[in-house]
């Protein structure tokens, strides 16, 4: 059965049980616990050449359900359910599996640190090379005085041997010479000897450093040599393909011509209104394009394709992720149904009633400062965004938990998803919803500030926009943010945590919770993931920023599902850019509706009136008029000055009485960023990491103590925030415990802690 190691090496190996999928239940797979790693292979034969699967215990949550089974999620992107034969094997694995997360931590902990430290200065790197040049002169002093010196006593000693008769006298003198020469000799020799020795300890102690430059700098300039490569071949390729395109013009080559797609390329077309696509899941169709205009009805040709099962959950996922697009035709036009404005105009007046606050119309404008972008951004290769120390040059004046509650600028749309009856229109404003939240990343290059563990945001909008909303950055490492909003018949709530990869030509966002949505009219619990943020030019160009991947919103009480994707932007492709294409199926997977649009601009949708089978097993499906599910509202007068912000986004951070203590508008380097003073916002930045720093390391301590006395230490524990799992997915969440607007109307803020300066 299991194998085991030394307990300091956190090793581990054997067979568990793996849940697999609802068909073949739990499956026996071969575990390895390594490195802080847990891989699985179907048997140990396969540990040579293919691994089915690999969780960081890192940033995991180990937890037990029964006697047997392990449940092992890494922040909510991927989750292992595991079963041991026996309770004592499962506790082993479950030791096992704590002492390797904590090696991993401890690790990760110190590879931060060492992150933190500045790379060595080449002024520090010039004064050695000064030291070692002057040794080295002193060096060169003490060889030529020994040369003068031995080649005098070689002389004397000459003569002394070349004399034939020697008097005592003439023999007394010579001697007494050759002795002032040996010792001089002698003194010589030693002085170079300890120069040589001071020489050596210099060098030996300057060896590692400059070891480490030396690699530092070879380094970056093997990733420098490949960025260039690859910007080479990419404007050689862009400049072949503008050649055959202005061959194309010239020859008066027509669309519908003959030739590989591939090889051909286009202008972009102008987005028409009687066609788009919409992508569909793969397990329901594939696509293909129809022919004909002559239909007066709108249309979906789809083609029946069964998707293969998968071994593994994960494989599985990215299986069923797959997405194609059809084509449809369309004559109705496009105006939104008196059922949707009558809504409006309910939730319009509604909203009106209450007493609407006057707030701040703009922002200090953003200064100009210059900044050196490569000398920062060269020593950030490769390296996880949320550990790389960065000055408020690059931010922007909210905190990521303001960007969270900037989310719901377009809260229209749950409020119309409220007062659906039909719980595939109300999915369908629900998409509309998070594609909304999309919009504002459009000219926003800047990135927001990290939290500090047990910073908060309120956002009470009740007065105008009819919800409110709590936010608290949950965990440190990994960094991770809870929210909790609540509205005109619906709540959500969200736990946000990402990771990034930076590479020089692009900084790529992925996030990794889980957001919730839940209705109180229809009881509907709604759960989707966000798609993945990528922000381009950031050595060379101007920067720009494309959303890109696929998400399914999933409806809990009837299985109602949408599929969105996200398309990514490409100067050569025919569609328009910035595109989303979905469609609403059933839990029997029957389309319901079909979506189009853009994440920028605005979405619309349609009803599926009729199915007709009759085409050789390929469906059609009718649709009925099209109508505008969400809009984007222009950015106010002299937003380019503004960092691009919205409307929203300019009240977010605007100074309130009466929030807690934690609230980020209190944070001073944020205020003072906002203010234009960039200088001391960048000096309160950095003693507010150092503070947070040191708070953790005190706390790392006192475990350390309390373990080797036998005693539990208790984890940090949010303020308004209990960890539970979640009861729709069974991962663990932080959920809201209902006690910050109490504790807000009373002014009781004791439960704080003290985290800013």
């Amino acid at each position: 059965m299991a194998e085991t190691r030394p307990q300091h090496q956190a090793q581990y190996r054997g067979w568990l049980y793996k849940w697999t999928n609802y068909l073949r239940g739990y499956q026996k797979r071969w575990f390895v616990l390594q490195n802080g790693l847990l891989s699985y292979y179907r048997n140990q034969a396969e540990m040579a050449h293919t691994c089915r699967g690999t969780i960081n215990l890192a940033n995991a949550f180990i937890h037990t359900e029964d006697s047997n089974t392990i449940v092992i999620s890494n922040s909510g992107s991927s989750t292992y359910y595991l079963k041991a034969t026996s309770e004592v094997e499962r506790q082993k694995w479950v030791t096992a599996l704590e002492l390797a997360k904590a090696e991993a931590v401890k690790m990760q902990d110190t590879e931060s640190d060492e992150e933190d430290q500045p790379q060595p200065d080449k002024n520090e790197l010039q004064n050695t090379v000064k030291l070692l040049g002057s040794k080295l002169e002193d060096m060169t002093t003490c060889n030529d005085l020994i040369a003068k010196h031995g080649s005098a006593l070689q002389r004397a000693l000459s003569e002394l041997e070349s004399m034939e008769i020697l008097t005592n006298s003439e023999h007394g003198s010579k001697a007494k010479v050759i002795n002032e020469r040996a010792t001089m000799f002698r003194i010589t020799s030693n002085a170079m000897i300890n120069a040589c020795t001071e020489y050596l300890d210099v060098a030996q102690s300057q060896t590692k450093r400059l070891q480490k430059l030396f690699d530092y700098e070879h380094e970056q300039r093997m990733k420098l040599e490949d960025m260039v490569e690859q910007l080479a071949k990419e404007q050689v390729s862009l400049e072949v393909q503008a050649k055959k395109s202005l061959h194309l013009q010239k020859n008066g080559k027509e669309k519908g011509s003959t030739g590989s797609d591939e090889d051909d390329f286009y202008d972009a077309l102008d987005y028409r209104a009687d066609e788009f696509e919409v992508a569909l899941p793969h397990e329901i169709m594939t696509h293909r394009r129809m022919l004909s205009d002559t239909s007066e009805d709108s249309h979906i040709i789809l083609d029946d394709r069964s998707s293969n099962g998968s071994d593994t959950e994960q494989d599985g996922q990215e299986a069923r992720g797959s997405t194609v697009a059809t084509v449809v035709k369309s004559t109705h036009k496009r105006n939104p149904s008196q059922e949707s404005i009558k809504r409006t105009e309910s939730i319009d007046s509604a909203s009106s009633m209450t007493q609407k606050r006057f707030r701040r119309p703009l922002i200090p404008p953003r200064p100009s400062y210059s900044l050196n972008l490569w000398s920062i951004m060269k020593n950030c290769i490769g390296k996880e965004l949320s550990k790389i120390p960065m000055p408020v040059n690059f931010n922007e004046p909210l905190s990521m938990l303001q960007r969270l509650s900037e989310d719901f600028e377009y809260s229209r749309c749950l409020d119309r998803a409220a007062e659906s009856e039909d719980s595939a229109e109300q999915l369908a404003y629900l998409a509309a919803f998070t594609i909304s939240s999309y919009s504002t990343t459009t000219n926003r290059s800047t990135k927001p500030f990290n939290p500090l563990l047990g910073e908060t945001y309120e956002c009470d909008r009740m007065d105008d926009y009819g919800w409110k909303s709590i936010a608290e950055q949950v965990s440190h490492h990994p960094p991770m943010a809870s929210q909790h909003c609540e509205g005109r018949g619906w709540e959500t709530w969200q736990e946000f945590t990402m990771t990034s990869k930076f590479r020089g030509a692009y900084l790529q966002i992925i996030p990794l919770g889980i957001s919730h949505a839940k209705f109180t009219k229809s009881g509907n619990h709604y759960t989707w993931r966000k798609v993945t943020t990528t922000v381009h030019n950031i050595i060379v160009g101007k920067l720009w920023v494309d959303n890109h991947g696929e998400m399914d919103i999933i409806n809990h009480k009837n299985g109602d599902k949408c599929h969105l994707k996200f398309s990514t932007y490409s100067y050569f492709s025919r569609d328009i850019p910035r595109k989303v294409t979905g469609v609403i199926t059933t839990k029997e997977g029957d389309a319901k509706w079909v979506l189009t649009g853009t994440w920028d601009k605005k979405m619309e949708g349609a009803k599926i009136l009729h199915v007709d089978e009759s085409n050789k097993g390929k469906p059609v499906f009718e649709t009925g008029p099209h109508f505008t599910l969400w809009e984007k509202k222009p950015l106010p007068p002299g937003a380019e000055k503004m960092y691009f912000f919205t409307r929203l986004a300019l009240e977010l951070n605007e100074p309130e009485e009466g929030v807690a203590p934690t609230d980020c508008r209190i944070r001073p380097d944020q205020r003072l960023m906002e203010d234009g003073k960039w200088d001391e916002a960048n000096k309160y930045k950095v003693q507010l990491e150092d503070k947070q720093r040191a708070a953790r390391k005190k706390r790392e301590l006192e475990a350390e103590e309390a373990k080797k006395k036998g005693e539990d230490f208790p984890p940090y524990t949010p303020t308004w925030f209990v960890r539970k799992t979640d009861s729709a997915t069974g991962n663990p969440i932080h959920m809201y415990n209902g006690q910050y607007w109490d504790c807000k109307q009373k002014q009781d803020w004791s439960r704080c802690p003290e985290i800013y300066i």
